[in-house]
């Protein structure tokens, strides 16, 4: 199991983050990736809403960096360390929109690209960008063929019921001949959806016990990835122990990479538990780092 990193500041849903990230920029976001990138950890994470609704905002918070924006920035800073979006929404872009604009970040980034993709469920954010919520699935099962039909390709073309394009070029276009699509979603239809259209399923929201029952029943492919949150944000290095069943019952739930959020105070306690962390994956065994 690899070990990838909810990235600070740049999401502050309550109860998952803390109070330092309201004050942290650019300069405390950057220094934290260098030491995960010099760490050897597998990925770093940004999330996607354009707008929330205020209604919504205390129940999800309200802050969410822009992906495409906060890895052009992070992708200067770092030289290993994978960009994964968790997850970008499919319904609120045109295939090709993503296969330019993260094409492009692939090649920024020196082929480091993981696009983390999901259906989406706010319904009002659908209605300001004037995506179609209604119907979602279906129109995201067609985006996601179309995008993995364009992503690395000069000249890509596809013809469904929702997108019908060919004799564009799209360039630059992304580095990786296969840019790896991780699906978001909690349900059984998610990880039909991850094993039909992606390379691997970064579930949300459920418990490791209702994970481990999903993951065991389904026939998973050869080198397809399960991406389990390690739960509450750990605490490696004033509670150990506590970290290292955290992650210990993230393995145990079939997790082939676990996304842990760190408990800190400061950049500089983020980083100090970075180190932590590193030294108590060295001593379970775990990979850290992503496969290239």
């Amino acid at each position: 199991m690899r070990i990838g990193i909810v990235s600070p500041v740049v999401a502050q849903p309550p109860g998952a983050h803390s109070g330092w990230e309201q004050r942290a920029g650019t300069a405390e976001l950057g220094r934290i990736a260098q030491a995960a990138d010099r760490l050897g950890f597998a990925h770093l994470t940004c999330s996607e809403h354009v707008a929330v609704p205020a209604a919504e905002a205390e129940r999800r918070g309200a802050v969410y960096w822009d992906p495409l924006a906060t890895f052009g920035y992070l992708a200067a800073r770092t030289d290993r360390i994978r960009l994964a979006t968790q997850v970008l929404v499919l319904g609120y872009h045109h295939p090709l929109e993503i296969a330019k604009r993260y094409g492009t970040l692939d090649v920024v980034s020196g082929g480091r690209l993981t696009l983390g993709l999901g259906v989406g469920s706010l319904e009002e954010e659908f209605g300001l960008l004037g995506a179609e919520f209604a119907g979602r699935g279906a129109r995201a099962d067609e985006a996601l063929a179309a995008l993995r039909a364009s992503m690395s390709r000069r000249e890509p073309r596809f013809h469904g019921r929702f997108h019908d394009y060919e004799g564009f070029v799209v360039e630059p276009h992304a580095q990786q001949e296969r840019v790896p699509f991780w699906i978001g979603g909690r349900t059984k239809r998610s990880l039909r959806r991850a094993v039909e259209h992606g390379d691997g399923w970064v579930p949300f929201g459920l418990s490791h016990t209702d994970l481990e029952r999903m993951v065991s029943g389904a026939e998973l492919p050869a080198g397809f990835e399960v991406v389990l949150g390690a739960g509450a944000p750990l605490d490696p290095g004033g509670a150990p122990e506590a970290a290292r069943r955290a992650l210990e019952r993230t393995r145990e739930a079939g997790a082939t990479t676990a996304n842990v959020a760190l408990a800190a105070d400061s950049a500089d306690h983020h980083i100090s538990q970075l180190e932590a962390l590193r030294d108590l994956g060295d001593g379970l065994g775990l990979e850290l780092g992503a496969r290239r």
